[in-house]
């Protein structure tokens, strides 16, 4: 399902929230597989790469931005991944650039919006009794926040300050609506199975060789340092990834965001992990455009998945292997 609708054949469609230009379409669609063989989800929150033209114009340098804040493609990667396992799939199509799915409502770096602390708590709920309203938090004073202002290296992404009313709609018209249908469709799964895995989607930039390795890691598995899933789901990743041949790493240097942190429950049976795939695994030199690699990487990213929803369904029978109902 690569931003656009490819349910055909693989299952039904659902269409939620809207990126704004009504000519843009809806902010994330979701495929339901017609049978359920994984209690899995793919989630892919960073992909989207439908601009509204008014975006792209505030943008300094719209195709760098675009590059440095998408992840770049990998919805390539879960649309195989998805009908190869069987899984259903959500993805954004709603980029990064106008709210980022992985961060809370209220990380916001308020020196980027129209009257600026003034304003911030006025008319949402996200702010009502928050603490320190006005002051970004870590996160958005790096320039990835909600909406990121700032990119490594370049600086300002955008040529002027963002219109609160703008803000307030994206995180009605896209935030809410993305994580209200993504705890909905969890509990779904759970209530079907016993358990539910959602496997949040990323791209990562190439990684630098670290001290005593002799390879960059291409996958990086976060799991909230312990906190998003059971121990045993990550145990089995790793042994799949190594019996593969692959380099990966466990938290370092993604862990894992807010997704995980207001999704993951892993007591009441919703386990989540975070994925980051290399993009140089899948993408050409540039790290633009799909290379031969990506239907090697989405083959062996299905093995993975469906070693994890293994996992999950013996996790929800107590050991045996859960099979779905019919």
């Amino acid at each position: 399902m690569a931003q656009g609708d490819r349910a055909n054949g693989f299952g039904d469609a659902t269409r939620g929230g809207a990126i704004g230009d009504p000519a843009c379409g809806p902010a994330f669609i979701h495929v339901a597989p017609r049978s359920m063989p994984l209690p899995v989800l793919i989630a892919v929150p960073h992909a989207g790469r439908v601009y509204p033209s008014e975006t792209l114009a505030r943008m300094r340098d719209p195709r760098l931005s675009q590059l440095r804040l998408e992840d770049r493609l990998v919805d390539l990667l879960a649309d195989r991944i998805a009908r190869e396992t069987g899984t259903g799939l959500l993805v954004a199509h709603a980029p990064r650039a106008l709210l980022d799915l992985n961060r809370a409502e209220d990380d916001i770096d308020w020196g980027m919006i129209e009257g600026g602390a003034r304003n911030a708590g006025e008319g949402t709920r996200r702010s009502e009794a928050a603490p320190g309203e006005g002051r970004p938090n870590r996160r958005a004073r790096s320039g990835l926040g909600l909406v990121p202002r700032r990119l490594p290296g370049f600086g300002e992404i955008w040529s002027g300050p963002l219109a609160r009313r703008e803000l307030d709609a994206r995180i009605e018209l896209i935030h809410r609506p993305y994580h209200e249908f993504l705890a909905a469709e969890l509990r779904r799964i759970r209530e079907r199975w016993g358990a539910a895995l959602l496997v949040d989607l990323h791209s990562m930039p190439p990684l630098r060789l670290q001290a005593g390795e002799e390879r960059a890691p291409h996958y990086v598995l976060g799991d909230r340092f312990g906190a998003s899933c059971d121990s045993r789901l990550v145990s089995r990743a790793f042994r799949y990834l190594d019996a593969q041949g692959c380099t990966s790493a466990h938290n370092r240097p993604y862990a894992g965001g807010y997704v995980l942190d207001r999704h993951a429950a892993p007591r009441r049976g919703i386990h989540a992990i975070q994925v980051e795939v290399c993009r140089s695994a899948y993408l050409d030199v540039e790290l633009a455009e799909p290379s031969a690699g990506l239907d090697p990487v989405a083959r062996m990213l299905a093995g993975l998945v469906r070693e994890l929803g293994a996992e999950t369904a013996r996790l929800a029978s107590g050991g045996q292997l859960a099979q779905a109902a019919e």
